[in-house]
């Protein structure tokens, strides 16, 4: 499958028409043998999918495929909004509610009916544009719609996600905001930074500052490594790390569900990328953190304190809590 025809399958939940075929470059005999020796296969007539896309189907790719339906047969005024318009932007849904699709109309009555929630607003409003024939908000419109009516966490790795990818910037979230947000989207979107890269460091970032605890380095972690008696590294595999240099700990982590970004070459005049500082200590703690920790942040937060604690009694350094101070 070429990348112009995977993309057009993956907003649509893995699926695709033959005329969608068609337009991606594939002539009818190339598409009846992909059809004949299994590498398509028909999941009702004229629309296909790719073999592998049937090996694993998700509450993400079955969504998409309700947008889909939703918008084919809703009519030209029907607009995929909040969480159905992130998922059409390919933006990560963690943590977010996907049992329904959320379109924008205004006309209708608006609520639930049949799995489909209509938000009724006349005129719908700017921030609305068409690609590839399915209607859609911007994707800074529907980060403001799910920060305005989603939980927190959710809101701010969304956030984070589109910053990363450049699907939105700090005056387009601005302009959604002023047109429709909440107090409660400001919150979460104030929260949102440049520095994670996955869905997993994103909610690990969170945690951490939920906590009060100091924020890592802006760089990596120095290769080296004072021995290694915590315990806590072993055999994970965790290929990505926090690093700590006032504490001389390294918290790594699995970086689960990255976040995408366009591959671009760097310009000439682009600084280059971050490197660990050669004068920063070397790390003599590292605590390794989970996909499945992350669901329980005071086991998070205890396993960091915990490896602070044994970094400053092997340094003989005491860290000094402004916090018990005021007390």
């Amino acid at each position: 499958m070429n990348p112009q025809l995977a993309v057009m399958a993956t907003i649509r939940g893995g699926v695709f028409t033959r005329a969608d075929a068609r337009a991606c470059g594939y002539p009818d005999p190339d598409i009846d043998t992909l059809l004949e020796t299994g590498g398509w296969r028909r999941i009702r007539p004229g629309t296909y999918a790719a073999r592998r896309a049937l090996t694993l189907v998700t509450d993400e790719v079955l969504h998409l495929r309700k947008v889909y339906r939703v918008l084919r047969s809703g009519g030209p005024s029907v607009f995929a909004s909040h969480q159905s318009a992130a998922a059409l932007h390919a933006l990560p849904l963690w943590g977010l509610d996907l049992a329904r699709v959320h379109v924008t109309s205004p006309y209708g009555r608006g609520g639930c009916v049949g799995g489909v929630h209509r938000h009724i607003r006349d005129p719908v409003g700017p921030g609305i544009q068409v690609w590839n024939k399915l209607r859609m908000v911007s994707p800074a419109r529907a980060i403001v719609e799910v920060a305005a009516t989603a939980p927190g966490p959710p809101a701010v790795v969304l956030t984070e996600a589109a910053l990363y990818a450049g699907l939105v910037t700090s005056r387009s979230l601005k302009r959604a905001v002023a047109d429709h947000g909440n107090d409660r989207a400001v919150k979460a979107i104030s929260r949102a930074g440049l520095e994670s890269a996955s869905v997993a460091e994103a909610r690990l970032r969170l945690i951490l500052a939920d906590a009060g605890l100091p924020a890592p380095a802006p760089v990596p972690p120095p290769d080296s490594m004072d021995g290694d008696d915590s315990g806590t590294a072993g055999s994970v595999d965790v290929p990505d790390a926090l690093w700590f240099p006032d504490e001389r700990t390294v918290i790594e982590f699995e970086p689960r569900f990255p976040f995408w970004c366009e591959a671009s070459e760097p310009d000439e005049g682009e600084p280059a990328a971050t490197v660990p500082d050669p004068a920063a200590p070397d790390p003599i703690e590292r605590c390794a953190i989970s996909w499945k920790d992350l669901d329980d942040p005071r086991l998070v937060v205890d396993r960091v304190r915990a490896a602070f604690t044994r970094a400053s009694r092997r340094t003989g350094i005491r860290q000094f809590n402004l916090a018990r101070a005021r007390m």
